[in-house]
């Protein structure tokens, strides 16, 4: 089978920059701009997430410095209203936090990030204490992997597992993450199997399978198993 999926744990950033319930406004804008981060946690006590104050907390400061709304504009802005007179991250922050854990996997961390339209979610340990951070950024670096790393884990874990008799006679070759099976199987029907698990390899950006009842001659160009 694959290996485990990739965690939180391999990506996440470190040393995270944090602030505190009290942080005012400017020190928070300072903050970001010192470390070149778009938000930062908000913590208390012995480092417990309770928040995150985002860009987005801080324009409606801005966006309603001279604006005169109309009193269904007011109604439907009330948040981004309460956010503009804020003054310290315990007014501006976004609560309750969104997080995550160390083990989650890296699809999960995505999906949560796709359906909450978030960039970052910090990373918190079963007591809510800040432990780092995930941003998009780390969860693409999975797509840095070179594609001899991925070509190794394709033969070793779904090869192996699928045909572990018909180990050289299956040859596997990625280019830039594209990964293609050729040979000679005995069993048609695995090839949608295999071309699944292949899927599942971190780092991999598409599969192109050609398991076939005939044996196919490999590209002498290919990284062959």
């Amino acid at each position: 089978m694959p290996d485990t999926p990739h965690l939180v744990s391999d990506v996440m950033t470190l040393p995270v920059v944090a602030v505190g319930r009290g942080a005012r406004f400017k020190e928070i804008v300072r903050t970001m701009r010192q470390w070149d981060v778009s938000a930062v946690p908000v913590l208390e006590g012995d480092g417990r997430v309770v928040g995150v104050v985002s860009e987005a907390d801080l324009l409606p400061k801005e966006e309603f410095r001279d604006r005169v709304l109309g009193r269904s504009e007011q109604i439907r802005r009330l948040p981004d209203l309460g956010k503009a007179e804020g003054v310290t991250a315990d007014e501006l922050m976004s609560t309750p936090a969104v997080t995550v854990h160390a083990d989650v996997t890296l699809a999960r961390a995505a999906r949560i990030m796709a359906v909450k339209h978030l960039k970052r979610l910090p990373v918190v340990d079963d007591e809510d204490r800040l432990q780092g951070i995930v941003s998009r950024a780390d969860l693409l670096k999975v797509f840095l992997r070179s594609d001899e790393d991925i070509a190794e884990e394709v033969r070793r874990t779904v090869v192996s597992y699928l045909f572990p008799a018909l180990t050289h006679t299956i040859h596997v070759s990625v280019h830039d993450g594209i990964v293609a099976l050729r040979g000679q199987v005995h069993d048609t029907s695995l090839a949608w199997v295999a071309e699944r698990l292949v899927r599942s390899v971190e780092g991999v950006v598409g599969v192109e399978t050609r398991l076939g009842g005939e044996d196919i001659d490999p590209d002498p160009a290919e990284t062959t198993g």
